[in-house]
């Protein structure tokens, strides 16, 4: 059970997050200061850094909180799915219930704003690329454990996710820079662009 010390460091983190994210996406990451956040708290600059290390972990840190999830989320997708299948599937149901991940922090029209963001200034979205390629190997490792192989002697983990992967980025791209920049446009172009993706990666490997 959480103590009362754990619930006041909580509710000082995302506090401290929300103000961030407000700030960022009212007047630009490079125009916020850490010292505005903390001050946007009441709190001093020395307490921003116990959360976070510096402002671009506090940039990242929404997506960073719905990527832990849609992990967790392919891990516990039904075994009978295909890899491709089990990655589409958790995906969308992540845009379906991403409400719970981030509305105890912010409301999910500001997180949407947030990524507009993140691709729109060059050192955020380097470091979020940089934290994709991460993501990429452990989502490796979840689908070769779920097919029983061996990513290290079978290529075809690391293929299926960078397939995958380079789908995502082109959804968030185009996403980003359109006019409809709801939630109900990332759930139908996501849906989109993976179904184009070739059936050869989408059928069952335990068949050939």
């Amino acid at each position: 059970m959480e103590t009362l010390r754990e619930r006041k460091k909580q509710r000082t983190r995302d506090a401290l997050l929300r103000a961030a994210v407000e700030l960022f996406t009212s007047q630009g990451y490079d125009g916020t200061t850490v010292d505005e956040i903390a001050a946007a708290v009441d709190v001093s600059q020395r307490t921003f850094f116990r959360y976070f290390a510096g402002k671009d972990e506090a940039a990242l840190a929404l997506v960073e909180m719905t990527v832990e999830r849609f992990v967790e989320a392919v891990r516990a997708r039904p075994p009978h799915e295909p890899p491709l299948e089990a990655l589409r599937q958790a995906v969308l149901d992540g845009w379906y219930s991403i409400n719970e991940v981030v509305e105890s922090v912010v409301p999910v029209e500001l997180y949407l704003r947030m990524y507009r963001v993140i691709e729109s200034t060059p050192v955020l979205l380097a470091a979020h690329l940089r934290r994709s390629v991460e993501v990429e190997e452990d989502l490796a490792r979840v689908i070769a454990e779920r097919e029983g192989l061996d990513v290290d002697a079978d290529p075809r983990p690391r293929l299926a996710v960078a397939v995958f992967s380079g789908v995502m980025r082109v959804t968030e791209r185009q996403w980003s820079i359109g006019a409809d920049f709801s939630l109900d446009r990332i759930r139908a172009l996501t849906s989109l662009y993976l179904d184009g993706v070739g059936p050869a990666l989408l059928g069952d490997w335990r068949e050939a």
